[in-house]
């Protein structure tokens, strides 16, 4: 899947988890800069990607995100594959 399909269907999922129909994603974004993240809308976040995105991440994966531009080249590469 293209980068820009990524940011789009990420930043979807972000408005409808976070409930903020205005929000607009960042690669440079972290948990600090979105108002409501925090450990259980994290587990929320992954899951509805995993469905919306018909992706699968392990433990191991997820702990090496440092923000939002590293979660949108993990999926790149899933989705590539």
């Amino acid at each position: 899947m293209k980068r820009e399909t990524v940011v789009e269907r990420l930043n979807l999922i972000f408005r409808d988890i976070f409930d903020d129909p205005a929000l607009q994603i960042r690669d440079d974004m972290t948990a600090a800069d979105v108002e409501g993240w925090n450990s259980l809308s994290y587990i929320d976040l992954i899951v509805a990607v995993e469905k919306d995105l018909s992706v699968r991440f392990t433990t191991a994966e997820i702990r090496t995100l440092a923000n939002v531009g590293d979660f949108v080249s993990l999926i790149e590469k899933k989705t590539a594959a």
